[in-house]
């Protein structure tokens, strides 16, 4: 009596392992335990694939089989045969003699139905084909398409069923993988049980299609720019470090694209986009994830005004062809145009009541606004730089009111060090800058850009003073970038977008994770 005989009745009778599941009990512990202390051979297969017109007719996808069914009456089958492939998803035997298949082929199901007196096959009996079969095998059905009985549009196997791919686990049901813990760290397995998840992935795919087509009708060229630098720019976080052992010297992933996009309207490409992932060494929560995908666009002679005018295009017409394709998109929130807007400086200085740009221009301003954050009992973590201290008031006065698309403009310059400096109507200096925020989030931020050399080095060099007093998210100036603008910069509009907020909101997601495909996970 072999190992296999004798363990698979025990398991079998445990009343956790139910009879149907014998063949998959009987297959995984014929590749898994040992018999007499040495690895017993697999004795599963592993075919190639490969069709034989004569016997298999042709591959079809589930489209296939549904449209050839469409032509038919209910009952009736058609000539033509045809093999399909794909993961079983249920098996069910009505009798001994009728056998249902429910089989997924890349997010579509179809039913297969297999019965004794149609199965012709010579090489394998009816009983022996259908017990070779277990719920998440991945498996090929030879057969005619046709409709039931009651007209439902089914593949009526003929010729031959086989295991391409057997599944050596059971596949747990939807009700049985809620943890999130279990379903992101094994994301193939939530993918097979959950059909939002893949759902979701999906229509991210459409999202990123549509901003491309945006950009490619008005004439935007996709490029492609370094993720490994020595020096990562064009934003404030801290990057991640690595080393090249070819070059011996130290480097980062980047922070943003941002620096080589603008090279390359300098070197004459005037209109140039990037989507890609981006890397920040920061914290994880549900809008935050280290590894993260933007798409950033420089137009060369565009402006504030007309970037607004294609954001409110963009997201509009996106969120118009979501919700028409998939029924998805937030309840509560439209995207009608004009969006809102408010007026940074103005909003502050109003809830304040606080002269905040004569603030800005003494030697002294982060004392200052230290001190109207103390007094309104607002909280500032890490060094209390100017820049982290008007991004608190921001997000603490004006962010909570941006539930429907609202554009900030008019912002401190302190907060811009890349951006074009302006004046506004008061004849207040501002950054020639606007953040767009949907549902309390930020989405898109553009900027006029700084194409004056000087002004830049001089701007890179309080960043430098930023990280002497701690703030290792300002980054280390990059000179070559400078020495670039001296070659000339047209007047520039630049603009970013946070792909996996808009697929968020766009989806309905609450985390951040639910639209990535592996998000990161701390280790157990």
């Amino acid at each position: 009596m072999t190992l296999v005989s004798k363990v698979l009745p025990r398991l079998v009778r445990h009343r956790s392992l139910p009879p149907s599941c014998i063949a998959l009990q009987r297959r995984y512990i014929e590749t898994t335990i040992p018999e007499h202390g040495t690895q017993q051979p697999s004795r599963l297969e592993y075919p190639r694939f490969a069709l034989d017109p004569s016997r298999h007719g042709t591959w079809a996808t589930v489209k296939d089989i549904e449209l050839r069914a469409s032509t038919l009456n209910q009952g009736e089958k058609a000539a033509d045969t045809v093999t399909l492939t794909g993961r079983i998803q249920a098996k069910r035997e009505s009798s001994a003699k009728l056998i249902f298949y429910d089989v997924v082929q890349n997010g579509e199901t179809i039913q297969v139905v297999v019965s004794k007196g149609k199965f012709v096959a010579t090489h394998q009996s009816f009983a022996d084909a259908n017990q070779a079969l277990c719920r998440g095998d991945i498996a090929s059905f030879t057969g005619v398409p046709g409709k039931t009985k009651k007209g439902q549009s089914s593949l009526f196997v003929t010729n031959e069923m086989r295991v391409l791919s057997p599944c050596l686990h059971s596949i747990p049901t939807r009700s049985g993988l809620k943890d999130p813990e279990k379903r992101f760290r094994q994301r193939h397995l939530d993918m097979l049980v959950n059909t939002e998840t893949t759902q979701v992935l999906r229509v991210r795919a459409e999202i990123i299609r549509y901003i491309r087509h945006f950009l490619d009708e008005r004439g935007f060229l996709e490029v492609e720019t370094p993720i490994l630098s020595g020096k990562a720019g064009g934003a404030n976080a801290r990057p991640f470090l690595t080393q090249a052992n070819a070059l011996d010297m130290d480097m980062q992933l980047r922070i943003a694209p941002e620096l080589y996009l603008k090279q390359m309207v300098i070197g004459g490409m005037d209109r140039v986009y990037e989507i890609g992932k981006q890397f920040r060494n920061e914290g994880i929560d549900a809008d935050h994830n280290p590894e993260f995908t933007t798409c950033e666009f420089y137009q060369a002679y565009g402006n504030l005004e007309s970037l607004m005018k294609d954001t409110e295009t963009l997201l509009s017409g996106l969120a118009q062809d979501i919700h028409r394709r998939h029924g998805m998109g937030p309840e509560n929130i439209r995207f009608d145009q004009p969006f809102k807007r408010i007026h940074v400086l103005d909003h502050l200085e109003a809830v304040l009541k606080q002269p905040i740009a004569e603030i800005l221009e003494a030697d002294d301003a982060s004392n200052h606004l230290t001190s109207i954050c103390r007094d309104h009992g607002i909280s500032i973590s890490g060094p209390p730089t100017t820049a982290r201290i008007l991004d608190k008031l921001i997000s603490h006065y004006i962010e909570p009111e941006c539930e429907q698309p609202t554009f900030l403009y008019n912002h401190p310059l302190a907060l811009s060090p890349l951006a074009k400096d302006g004046v506004d109507e008061k004849g207040r200096r501002i950054a020639a800058r606007f953040e767009l925020f949907v549902g309390g989030k930020e989405l898109v931020n553009a900027y006029e850009e700084l194409n004056d050399p000087r002004e830049q080095r001089r701007r890179f060099q309080q960043q430098v003073l930023d990280r002497e007093q701690g703030d290792l998210e300002a980054p280390i100036p990059d000179t070559a970038f400078c020495e670039a603008l001296e070659y000339g910069l047209p007047p520039t509009a630049g603009w970013g977008m946070g792909i996996d907020r808009v697929v968020q909101l766009l989806t309905g997601a609450t985390h951040i994770r639910e639209v990535l495909a592996f998000p990161v996970m701390r280790p157990i």
